[in-house]
């Protein structure tokens, strides 16, 4: 199969330290390499694939101290994919809504895997507008803001399953790996580190959005008892970091898409104590490779029981819910049907089928 993947710009694929969406494109791009498939990557002239790369910008765009303009490079790559697009049996887009009122023109056919969260207001007209766009959803969870848009199908994130080492435990600290902003509470995990008188290691980054509550909020945090800030790390040090802990600490205060770093965890065999909301409860299995809890004071309580968790049992359900081969066979599927489909007003009819009720779902992490 010809398959276009078309990654957002902002960071490499893979990125060389923290970002979600191109580590889940480059996850998903080798793999269907591995599996015989002819790919085209569209992505950062830094980015570093197996597939046949077109390199959209010099380097990704976080890293470019140059360019002042992002839109232009956004805008050229949508060019580039539309010159090319007859060489493609399916074009998968993974940059949110941008190219909508393009791919509504042309005939080649696409999806849209939308990586981020869906609870703004502003997004409610655009997915009315464009609601023959069919698009999958990460989790079953973050379709709730939108039932009305295109919904193919839940496909859950996967990894490669020799990526990360297995670490038979047991751990010695509590782990924090994200970004530090206010919907992420690392003021929660602090706290929750110190009344249970436990290590807390925070591989976090600081975009410059969020460095006044960083400096106003976070900070004064840090200078006492049992916290470690480490900083941003890359993926060759998240497996030792992650292996070690003695269980991931998530305590989100917003609406998760999907939370990639839990499924890290548990490949390393971390048990996760998380705060409800999201993605949280498809992604771990209570008692097994989790605690889900409502409060500080339950993920205190949480912080003793997770010492007692099956580690190898936390692998195990990485390994047959949360891998990249899973990942790419559940797109593989769906890419037969959108071109199965494609035929004129056929697409449309693809996605408007979903409307009425739940989409199909291709994932086997669903339950």
């Amino acid at each position: 199969m010809r398959i276009a993947q078309v990654a957002p710009l902002f960071e490499s694929v893979p990125p060389r330290l923290y970002g979600g969406t191109e580590r889940v494109v480059s996850y998903l791009t080798e793999e269907l390499v591995r599996l015989g498939h002819d790919v085209t990557l569209f992505a950062s002239g830094d980015s570093v694939t197996s597939a046949r790369l077109v390199r959209c910008c010099e380097q990704s765009l976080r890293l470019d101290t140059v360019s002042r303009d992002h839109l232009a490079h956004q805008v050229l790559m949508l060019e580039q994919v539309a010159q090319r697009a007859a060489h493609f049996d399916v074009v998968h887009y993974h940059i949110d809504y941008f190219h909508y009122p393009l791919s509504r023109r042309q005939s080649v056919p696409q999806l849209t895997t939308l990586h981020g969260r869906l609870d703004l207001p502003e997004l409610v007209p655009l997915y009315l507008e464009f609601r023959e766009m069919p698009v999958v959803s990460i989790s079953h969870a973050q379709r709730h803001p939108l039932p009305h848009a295109g919904w193919l199908a839940t496909i859950h994130h996967g990894l490669p399953e020799g990526l990360l080492p297995y670490h038979p435990g047991p751990g010695r600290y509590l782990a924090f790996v994200g970004r530090i902003s206010p919907e992420k509470r690392v003021d929660r995990a602090i706290e929750i580190a110190r009344r249970a008188g436990v290590e807390l290691r925070i591989a976090a980054k600081v975009d410059p959005v969020d460095r006044a509550y960083f400096e106003a909020v976070i900070e004064p945090l840090l200078d006492g008892p049992c916290v470690e800030f480490v900083g941003e790390i890359g993926e060759a040090d998240k497996g030792e970091f992650l292996g070690n802990a003695l269980a991931l600490l998530f305590p989100i205060d917003w609406p998760e898409p999907f939370g990639l770093v839990m499924i890290e965890a548990l490949a390393c065999g971390t048990p996760v104590i998380a705060f409800a909301g999201g993605s949280v409860a498809e992604v771990l299995e209570p008692g097994v490779t989790g605690v889900i809890v409502g409060d500080v004071a339950g993920a205190v309580a949480a912080v003793e029981r997770v010492a007692t968790f099956d580690r190898a049992a936390c692998r195990r359900s990485f390994e047959t819910r949360f891998s990249a081969q899973r990942m790419a066979g559940d797109y593989l599927a769906l890419y037969e049907r959108v071109i199965g489909a494609c035929r004129p007003g056929a697409l449309a009819g693809l996605a408007a089928s979903s409307l009425p009720g739940p989409a199909p779902v291709l994932s086997e992490a669903s339950h």
